[in-house]
């Protein structure tokens, strides 16, 4: 089964005060580094990126899709980057560009999940994580009624589709931190992922957030 990878980073990033695929980690940016982490595990790989948006150079072959309506959350971009991939492929892994941590054979666990399903989540609880999943590419079509009906919630296309719910504990196999799940969306949340990873912090941007650090 051919399954691609969807990474969503049209947000506007505000309690980073900066765009999150900008961000450097290391000797790249959290975008590129999420785009490389996935590329052994899926593919083609698409960005949802929004019209305005500043992206770095991304990978030969990476495929850049726009959200088509600004401000109406991830099911927008799950849709684009579903709608994308409809020729190409038969399910895709679709999650956010700030999770630098990402594990890959966390989202092999998932592919490996799907079999019949139309949908493969990670649920916390009664939390779901709608970016951290598998969704078969025909699921574009029901995306799209709900954005026209103006239910713009991931969990809705959830309810809809055949959803197999993992709970995340059975995926601590292979991601016992579940540091796929670690969404970067403070200033502190991405200086602890750096150091995580021995990684030095740019000093222009501990300048830029010394007022937000000292909170």
């Amino acid at each position: 089964m051919q399954v691609g990878g969807i990474v969503l980073c049209g947000g506007h990033s505000r309690r980073m005060g900066s765009s999150k695929a900008l961000l450097p980690f290391g000797d790249e940016t959290m975008l590129q580094r999420v785009l490389r982490l996935l590329a052994p595990v899926v593919g083609p790989l698409v960005v949802v990126a929004a019209r305005d948006q500043q992206l770095p150079e991304l990978p030969a072959g990476v495929e850049i899709t726009w959200d088509e309506e600004p401000d109406r959350g991830p099911l927008q971009g799950i849709h684009a980057g579903l709608l994308a991939l409809r020729e190409t492929t038969e399910a895709a892994y679709i999650t956010s560009c700030d999770v630098p941590l990402l594990v890959p054979a966390f989202v092999e666990t998932l592919i490996k999940s799907l079999d019949h399903h139309q949908v493969v989540v990670p649920v916390d609880s009664r939390f779901h994580h709608p970016l951290a999943a598998v969704y078969r590419v025909d699921l574009w079509s029901q995306a799209g009624e709900l954005l026209e009906a103006d239910q713009r919630r991931p969990l809705y296309l959830l309810e809809q589709a055949d959803t197999l719910r993992i709970p995340v504990e059975q995926l601590q196999a292979v991601d016992p931190g579940l540091l796929t799940l670690q969404n970067i969306n403070h200033p502190r949340d991405y200086l602890a992922a750096l150091e995580s990873c021995g990684l030095a912090v740019p000093p222009e941007l501990l300048s830029r957030w010394h007022d937000q650090l000292d909170d």
